[in-house]
C-alpha cells in the first residue's frame, strides 16, 4: 500500500510539472495561474499546494528536472568520452546546450536567473545555484577523465580549466536566452570558436 501511495504521488508531480511546463511555455510564468496547471494537471489547487509553496517552486522543479537529465546524459560521455578534446568537450557542452529548451523556454530561463539572482538565499536561489554547481564539477569531472587517459596535459589545473570551460558557456547561455531570435547553431558555434584556443593550450 505504502508502495502505490509513492508511486501515486510520484505521478502527480509529473503530471504537475508537465502541466506547468507547457503553461508557462503557452501563457508566460507571470500570466500561468495555479488553477490552470491544476486543471491541466487533472489535480486539485490543494494538491498542488501539497507539492509546492509558489509557482516559483514549480519552476525550480522544472529546472531541477532539466538538469537532472542533462547530468545524466553527461554521465554517459564521461565514461566513454570521445578521444579528442575539442571533441570531447564540445560533445559534454552539447548535451547541456541542446537539452536547454526542452521543458523551459528562454523566458522561464530568464525568469529562473532572475529569482535566483534577486533571491539567492531562498530555497529557490539555493536550489538553482546548487544545480549549477553540479554542472559545473561534472565538467571538471570530464577534464579529470581526459588527463586520466593522457588526453590533456597532467600539469594543469584540472579543476581551474573545467570551471573556466563551464563559466564561459554559462555566459554565453545567459546571452543566448536574453536573445529570442539568436538560433541554438549560433550559441554552439560561438562556444566552439573560443574553446579552440583553450583545448589547444591544454591538449597533452
Amino acid at each position: 500500500m505504502a508502495g502505490l501511495r509513492a508511486k501515486n504521488r510520484i505521478d502527480r508531480n509529473s503530471r504537475i510539472v508537465e502541466a506547468a511546463s507547457d503553461l508557462f511555455r503557452k501563457e508566460g510564468y507571470e500570466g500561468a495561474r495555479i488553477e490552470e496547471i491544476a486543471a491541466r494537471a487533472e489535480v486539485s489547487v490543494g494538491t498542488i499546494y501539497n507539492y509546492y509553496r509558489n509557482k516559483g517552486d514549480i519552476l525550480v522543479a522544472i529546472v531541477s528536472l532539466e538538469v537532472h537529465e542533462v547530468l545524466a546524459a553527461g554521465q554517459k560521455i564521461i565514461q566513454k568520452p570521445p578521444r579528442n578534446v575539442e571533441k570531447a568537450i564540445d560533445a559534454l557542452l552539447a548535451s547541456y546546450i541542446e537539452h536547454s529548451l526542452v521543458y523551459l523556454s528562454k523566458e522561464m530561463w530568464r525568469q529562473a536567473m532572475a529569482t535566483s539572482t534577486q533571491q539567492p538565499d531562498s530555497p529557490f536561489g539555493k536550489t538553482y545555484t546548487a544545480l549549477d554547481r553540479d554542472l559545473a564539477d561534472q565538467t571538471c569531472t570530464l577534464i579529470a577523465k581526459l588527463q586520466e587517459l593522457g588526453l590533456v596535459r597532467g600539469d594543469i589545473d584540472g579543476r581551474g580549466v573545467g570551471e573556466m570551460i563551464f563559466n564561459n558557456m554559462n555566459m554565453m547561455f545567459i546571452e543566448f536566452i536574453k536573445r529570442e531570435d539568436m538560433p541554438m547553431r549560433k550559441l554552439r558555434a560561438n562556444i566552439r570558436r573560443q574553446n579552440r584556443t583553450l583545448v589547444k593550450a591544454i591538449s597533452a
